[in-house]
């Protein structure tokens, strides 16, 4: 089984590798979209320090509330036992819809997101300092799509989230390209 420190490193990791892709980014780059309805780099970014910032304060209050009885996910849980692939391939449509608490909704420079976002790997080990490796077994507060999760699923769901919206940034910055070369 996966430690939590594992885990927590997982999470840096694909930090890195998602603030490595807006390397180089200017920001009328970071601003294009694709098409109207599509977010644009600055909105991803936005939305996954939204996204993650509420997941773990989600999970720090669960776990100390869990620990001072007062709450309890506990109970058979459809998720129980799965990689988060899996639930993510179980639970989320083809384009889910963003939870309004994570959606991107005040724009800004790429640079002011690329450092909130960084900024959250302090917090994220601040609050692993705390988890023990039996507490990744323990279910946290459900997540509003996939539902219940232990606290290790969610960590590996803050991997997973972060790792899918590189993929959407690597793939805005080849549209861009395209784009630029189409009418050079």
């Amino acid at each position: 089984m996966t430690n939590t420190h594992q885990l927590l490193q997982q999470v840096a990791v694909a930090r890195r590798n998602y603030l490595t892709s807006l390397a180089g980014m200017d920001e009328s780059q970071a601003q294009w979209k694709p098409a109207p309805d599509a977010w644009n780099a600055v909105e991803i970014t936005e939305h996954l320090f939204w996204a993650e910032q509420g997941g773990i304060l989600g999970m720090w209050k669960t776990l100390l509330s869990i620990r001072a009885g007062t709450v309890s996910f506990e109970g058979a849980s459809p998720n129980g036992g799965l990689p988060v692939e899996d639930i993510i391939r179980r639970t989320w449509q083809e384009k889910e819809i963003v939870p309004p608490v994570a959606a991107p909704r005040m724009g800004g420079p790429l640079g002011f997101w690329a450092s909130a976002l960084a900024g959250l790997q302090s917090t994220l080990e601040a609050f692993g300092e705390l988890l023990t490796d039996e507490d990744l077994l323990i279910q946290a507060h459900p997540h509003p799509i996939s539902g219940p999760m232990t606290f290790g699923q969610r960590l590996e769901f803050l991997r997973f989230h972060i790792d899918r919206h590189r993929g959407q940034v690597e793939r805005l910055n080849d549209s861009f390209a395209e784009s630029i070369s189409v009418l050079r």
